[in-house]
């Protein structure tokens, strides 16, 4: 920019002193053009440079075409699959670009812009207190599961005055899965905000009415009433009410899924996403105190969350028959239960990593959560009353195939294949594990194996042995009770008792 004084002196020296423009730039320290564009015209105010129409990219010029092709390309795809200006910068920098990323960033923005021709939307920034509020949204992202691509469920929560962030990605994002991945947040964080900021997700808002005012779900209140935290919800359509966890949903993919992932298990992936946002937290300064990185800010926010109060029961229930082949269905999978709640109503309780079954308020199923559909899942242990009175089911019962028993049982149940009536004598050593338990039951095959024997009856006497009550211990006379003179056995004492009659 140049001022009114400095214009003053360049007309002076041109029209006045009749100075020529080489002496005028040497002296003042003003270029050529800029001189020129003073005597020549007739403003006298301040002049101010424009930025140029196009940029000049010199280096880029060779790589434009490469760039547009990949921009093309990747315009097709969702936008949480493009790349960021980053990416696309090292991309061209593996096939032989030498230029900056300002170039590179520069013309993915301009052609970007050029294809959307969207106006642009103004917002208010918003200020947080600490401990005042958090984030919380979802996001689909893709990773290599064992060698597979596989689409998984990010849930995302960010402290609105740290913004701290928080990743966990899971298989579905239903109810019991929201309230596993605020548990998990919350024990991450150390304490809990006093607000939730929410989009309307089914699992939380049931109705929209008017205004702010929602019908939440009664379960998801559970969970905010547990947590003493105060529920809001965003407007329809409107993502920038919550802005902060939306803008953390492209950068985490940026900075976490792309390239994708390769794990063997959500249980290692999500520990890395633990640690990935902590690194992430500690190298990156915060947006409003330049001065300190988003981790120094998240220390002193801690001291005004409230204090955790244990894990929330998050489970989902939900009432169902079970068959008579003893399975109940959850999730696109059949579970077994115990044999007595064949045929009967259950209440089946979904939680993020177990399906826990209740008939009567007592528990018959408690299993590991399969996320695959279509599975059969059997505890053969269920099935046990049934196998009792009918010992033929233990060859070619589903639920006995490759059932893993104690290294004793195996033994003896391989011994007793030779035998005629084998499954018989094996039935009876597993009926026996009601009545006295596996522990038990395992050691006295262990007795009989050790012996050299494996036969059922025999295993069910060592059984028998080993659960009789142990022989009482003597009574040892104390010596001040004891007799100075012992009385004498002496039997022809009756003798001369019966003479003198």
């Amino acid at each position: 920019m140049i001022n009114v004084d400095l214009i003053g002196q360049i007309r002076r020296a041109y029209f006045e002193q009749g100075r020529p423009i080489k002496e005028i730039v040497r002296t003042l320290s003003v270029s050529r053009a800029t001189v020129r564009k003073v005597i020549r015209g007739e403003e006298t105010t301040e002049l101010r440079y424009t930025a140029r129409a196009a940029q000049p990219s010199p280096k880029l010029g060779p790589w434009i075409k490469d760039l547009v092709e990949i921009l093309e390309a990747e315009a097709k795809l969702p936008r949480r699959e493009r790349r960021s200006t980053q990416r696309l910068f090292e991309t061209l920098r593996g096939r032989g670009y030498e230029g900056a990323h300002d170039s590179v960033h520069r013309y993915a923005k301009a052609w970007r812009s050029d294809q959307r021709r969207t106006p642009a939307h103004a917002y208010v920034p918003m200020s947080f207190a600490p401990g005042e509020a958090y984030q919380f949204d979802w996001s689909h992202e893709t990773i290599t599961f064992q060698g597979l691509p596989l689409m998984v469920k990010a849930a995302h929560m960010k402290l609105s005055h740290s913004r701290m962030p928080f990743v966990r990605v899971y298989f579905r994002e239903t109810q019991e899965l929201v309230f596993d991945a605020h548990d998990k947040a919350f024990a991450f964080y150390g304490g809990v905000c006093r607000r939730g900021i929410y989009d309307n997700m089914k699992t939380a808002v049931e109705a929209i009415l008017v205004g702010k005012a929602r019908k939440y779900n009664q379960r998801f209140l559970q969970m905010c009433s547990h947590h003493l935290v105060d529920p809001v919800a965003c407007s329809p359509a409107s993502g920038w009410e919550k802005g902060q966890v939306e803008n953390q949903v492209g950068n985490m993919r940026d900075q976490l899924f792309l390239p994708k992932p390769r794990v063997t298990s959500l249980t290692e992936l999500n520990a890395w996403l633990e640690d990935q946002c902590i690194a992430y937290a500690r190298r990156t300064r915060h947006p409003e105190f330049r001065d300190r990185t988003i981790w120094e800010v998240f220390q002193e926010e801690r001291a005004s969350l409230m204090a955790l109060r244990g894990p929330f029961d998050g489970f989902v229930e939900k009432a169902v028959r079970a068959t008579t082949t003893c399975l109940i269905m959850a999730d696109h999978n059949r579970y077994s239960v115990g044999a007595r709640a064949a045929g009967q109503m259950v209440l089946v309780r979904s939680y993020a990593e177990r399906i826990v079954v209740l008939f009567n308020n007592e528990v018959v199923a408690n299993h590991l959560r399969h996320f695959r559909r279509d599975q059969i899942i059997y505890d053969p242990w269920h099935y046990l009353p049934v196998l009792v009175k009918k010992p033929g089911a233990l060859r070619n019962g589903a639920p006995f195939k490759d059932w893993d028993l104690p290294p004793c049982l195996t033994r003896v149940r391989t011994k007793l294949k030779s035998h005629a009536d084998g499954d018989r004598q094996f039935v009876k050593l597993l009926g026996a594990v009601l009545d006295h338990g596996l522990d038990a039951v395992e050691a006295a095959c262990a007795e009989a194996l050790e012996a050299g024997i494996a036969s059922g009856d025999v295993i069910l006497t060592v059984l028998a042995r080993q659960r009789q009550p142990a022989v009482p211990a003597s009574i040892i006379t104390p010596a001040a009770l004891r007799l100075n003179i012992e009385p004498m056995a002496d039997c022809g004492r009756y003798d001369s008792i019966r003479m003198l009659a």
